[in-house]
């Protein structure tokens, strides 16, 4: 069965709200549902209909996103749910493929997403483009390597984070560029980061934001909640619950590190960060951290030429790629990545292919997290030319890892 598919007006906002609300098995607060409705492009949702009832939507945000060496315009997919009396219709299929011939249609060779069920974006040609780390430190063996760096003229300011703001925003466009997979935000985007409401906060307290700054102006911040606690023997057990921590120089970001890691009346810290986050090496016992894996980013080459084209590389690489792409079928065929560190260049061609691979294993290898070799010992790619995959892998490399930092 067809189902008509179209963008909502702001006017649908409530019936769009429904569906997600089914979708997520969550409502949020009146107050959330309007800072969402704040950061929506309207004219790039997308909600499927059978007959007067909204049975599935999603949208987009027009990012532009830090790739290896550069920036390009990401289309950031987000909102995506269907009526779970209309799964297995193919609502969902209906509305992905129409919504990444609009992100084409809009000239963003990328798309980007962050999954709540990952088992489902691989369908769509998305591959997971980078990891992160839920770190869990104990205050009481969080001692730094004695060459950490310092800097005398920093020193800690506490602030309210909505009257830091402008600092705030000012060290994230000074440090956005730095690590693939960060992405601008926009003022409705800063607005939902520094809420504080009640439901915001979910029983932590109230944001708390702390500044390394010197006579010259603010280097780095950290964004964080407290959930205190006691023991029965009115020992503290307080978590600090560390939302962001950016810095521009490293002696900034072992201060705010000290800073979060010594805060008073709690034992320890948990804090979602990259892979190769700077705090493992500056950690003097480093069996001390506990972590434990998830997968962050997913990423989709909507482009195939022109997002391997808009990338820096680590290495030279010469090969022909043979794309499976089902989903954009103008990503299908053959395709010769000629690169090096200057620059790159992708045209389609009718020579025979060095290596096959699924669009999505290209996605997972884009910002840099180095998953191609993985994927060829899993047995999903398939190599002609020997050591062409560890070619492509070794050129896709990139450090440091993706990180996005912050879910859309």
């Amino acid at each position: 069965m067809t189902y008509p598919i179209r963008p909502i007006g702001e006017a649908e906002w409530p019936a769009f709200t429904r569906v997600l609300e089914e979708g997520f098995n969550w409502t949020p607060h009146p107050q959330q549902a309007e800072r969402w409705k704040a950061e929506t492009e309207f004219d790039r949702t997308l909600a499927v209909f059978d007959g007067d009832l909204m049975v599935g939507v999603t949208a987009v945000f027009s990012f532009r996103m830090t790739v290896p060496g550069g920036q390009l315009p990401v289309g950031g997919v987000t909102a995506v749910s269907v009526l779970p009396s209309h799964r297995r219709r193919g609502v969902l299929t209906s509305m992905m493929r129409r919504q990444l011939a609009d992100i084409r249609e809009r000239g963003e060779p990328v798309a980007a997403l962050y999954a709540s069920e990952s088992v489902i974006y691989g369908r769509y040609g998305y591959g997971r483009a980078a990891s992160l780390l839920w770190f869990r430190v104990h205050k009481h063996a969080s001692a730094f390597v004695k060459n950490a760096p310092v800097d005398p003229s920093l020193r800690i300011r506490v602030a309210k984070p909505a009257d830091a703001r402008a600092d705030l925003e000012k060290v994230y466009a000074s440090v956005v560029t730095a690590r693939p997979g960060r992405y601008e935000r926009s003022a409705a985007f800063w607005d939902s980061s520094l809420g504080d409401e009640e439901f915001d906060q979910r029983g932590s307290g109230p944001l708390r934001a702390v500044l390394a700054e010197d006579d010259r102006g603010v280097r780095g911040y950290a964004l964080f909640r407290v959930k205190g606690s006691w023991d029965e023997h009115d020992l503290p057990t307080g978590e600090v619950q560390l939302q962001e921590l950016e810095a521009a120089d490293p002696a900034a970001y072992a201060l705010l590190w000290r800073s979060v890691l010594d805060r008073d009346l709690t034992m320890s810290v948990r804090a979602p960060r990259p892979v190769d986050d700077p705090l493992i090496s500056l950690l003097a016992d480093q069996r001390q951290l506990r972590a434990g894996w998830s997968d962050e980013l997913w990423v989709r080459l909507v482009e195939v030429d022109r997002a391997l084209a808009g990338r820096a590389y680590s290495a030279p690489v010469d090969v022909v790629i043979e794309v499976e792409d089902e989903v954009c079928p103008w990503n299908a065929g053959r395709w010769r990545l000629t690169a090096d560190t200057t620059g790159a260049e992708c045209k389609q061609v009718d020579e025979e292919p060095d290596l096959t691979v699924p669009v999505a294993a290209l996605g997972s290898a884009y910002m840099g997290d180095g998953q191609l070799t993985q994927l060829l010992d899993a047995g999903l790619l398939r190599e002609h030319r020997q050591g062409a995959v560890r070619a492509l892998a070794t050129a896709m490399s990139w450090s440091p890892k993706p990180f996005a930092g912050r879910v859309f």
